[in-house]
Order: C-alpha cells, then sequence, then structure tokens
C-alpha cells in the first residue's frame, strides 16, 4: 500500500510540474476544469446522487469553469477581470470562515439534493477558478500556496503521531490532535517566512511580517477546516475515500480536501494586494 502511495505520488508530482511549468494559460484553465469536474462527481457520491444528476453537476461545474475562467481572463496571459474572481472568493471565504466552523460543530449533513449541489459550487469552483488565477500569477506562488498546505498535512500528521494525546475533533477525524495541529502551524510559519527571507520577497517593517505571520496562521487554520470537513462528508457518506481514481490515495477530494479552503483566500488576497 505505500509503495502504491509513493509511486502514485511521484506520479502526480512529476505531471502536476510539467504542466504547471509548461502548458499554456488555456490548456491550464481547462485542466482545472477537468479537477474541477473529477471532484464535482466525488462530490456527488457523497451526496448520494444517482448517476444522471451526478454526471451532470461534474459537467456543469468543469464547463462552469472554463467558461468562468474564459470570462475573468485566465485563458490568456495578462491581469485578470476581478469582478468574477471577487465573487467567487468572496463566497467562498464566507463559507470556509463562517458556516464551515458551524458546520462541524453541529455536523450537519448535506439534506436536500439541491442544497447539495449548491454547497458543492461553492466548495468546488472558487479552488478551481484560483488554481488558474494563482497559475496566472506566477507558477510559483500557485506552487507556493499548495506547498504550504502540504506542509500543514505533513507536519500535523507526524507531530500528531509523536506527540499527540488530545484529539482535535474524536467525531469526525479520530486521528487528529491538537498537538498535531500545533505541529502544522509551526511547520507553516517557519517555511513561509524562509521562503520570504530567501526568495528577497520579505515585507518591509515589522507591521507587514506581523500581518504575513497572521496570514500564514489563518491559512493553516482553514487548511484544517477544509481537511475535516471532508473527513465529516466521507463519514455521513459511509465511505472511506471520495473515489477511487488515484491508486493509493482515493479520490481528487481526498488530495485536494484543504486546497478547496484556502486556495480561494490566498486568491482573495492575491486580488487585494
Amino acid at each position: 500500500m505505500l509503495k502504491q502511495r509513493v509511486i502514485t505520488a511521484v506520479l502526480l508530482l512529476c505531471f502536476f510540474l510539467a504542466a504547471l511549468l509548461w502548458l499554456p494559460p488555456a490548456g491550464w484553465l481547462l485542466l482545472t476544469s477537468l479537477v474541477g469536474g473529477l471532484a464535482a462527481w466525488e462530490w456527488g457520491g457523497l451526496a448520494r446522487l444517482a448517476p444522471a444528476p451526478r454526471g451532470l453537476f461534474a459537467l456543469f461545474v468543469a464547463v462552469a469553469c472554463t467558461g468562468l475562467g474564459g470570462v475573468a481572463g485566465l485563458a490568456h496571459s495578462g491581469p485578470p477581470t476581478s469582478i468574477v474572481l471577487v465573487v467567487a472568493y468572496c463566497a467562498s471565504a464566507a463559507f470556509w470562515l463562517g458556516l464551515a466552523p458551524l458546520w462541524l460543530r453541529h455536523r450537519w449533513s448535506l439534506g436536500s439534493p439541491l442544497a447539495a449541489l449548491a454547497l458543492g459550487v461553492v466548495v468546488i469552483l472558487p479552488p478551481a477558478l484560483a488554481l488558474a488565477h494563482l497559475r496566472q500569477i506566477s507558477p510559483m506562488l500557485l506552487l507556493f500556496a499548495m506547498s504550504l498546505v502540504w506542509i500543514a498535512d505533513i507536519a500535523a500528521y507526524f507531530t500528531g503521531r509523536a506527540f499527540g494525546r488530545h484529539k482535535l475533533a474524536p467525531a469526525i477525524s479520530p486521528g487528529k490532535t491538537w498537538e498535531g495541529a500545533a505541529g502544522a502551524v509551526a511547520a507553516v510559519v517557519v517555511f513561509g517566512l524562509a521562503v520570504a527571507v530567501f526568495s528577497g520577497h520579505g515585507p518591509e517593517g515589522a507591521g507587514r511580517w506581523v500581518i504575513g505571520i497572521v496570514l500564514l496562521l489563518m491559512l493553516t487554520a482553514i487548511s484544517i477546516v477544509g481537511d475535516l470537513f471532508e473527513s465529516l462528508m466521507k463519514r455521513q457518506a459511509g465511505v472511506k475515500d471520495s473515489g477511487a481514481i488515484l491508486p493509493g490515495h482515493g479520490g481528487v477530494l481526498d488530495r485536494i480536501d484543504s486546497l478547496t479552503s484556502t486556495l480561494p483566500l490566498v486568491g482573495l488576497v492575491a486580488l487585494w494586494v
């Protein structure tokens, strides 16, 4: 199982880096739309949709990502038309910062199919657009944002295994601990500040360093919320993984769960900056 996970991870990383560096903007937008469509298909499975509406939902998300991305100017080089992205990112931020913590606390279910589809759009479409938007600004910016989430996941896993004593959300994900979350925060802050210093792009002035640290703390917290939210959805659906398209890793949603909550916020900050 471990060997399969490692092989899949290496192949995914090689494909991702090649596409990130060499695909033209239109090709990258189509790729992100495909990822969004696959994630939407898996979301439909978690919502227990029948095959036909599930497929239509996946197609809708993929087409919407391509269409909105094109309207926003993400299919070519140059600054985007920000209004489309602002609306998408603000809807995502409102959910992850406001509603998702309450959702986890009360362990609400998806409810009606229509509500499940509407929530799926909010969860999946903004991060798909953010994948195209952040890459348009700079492939290294997107890679940095994704690396923050990957480092948080890795640090939380190993810190939790070594020092974990206090459960973070035992009714949702019994393996996660407060010690693991603290390890994730520490690792992300150290990594983020190190990249800022060694790349020569660190903020000027103590106040801006504080703002940078606060943003890193927020992103780490929101990445954990995204991870827990998908864990809750899977637990309520009675499945271990959201899909089986990635051998040893499960589905697309299993790989991007933390990114769904963080990338739109990074995109919003990028528009603001």
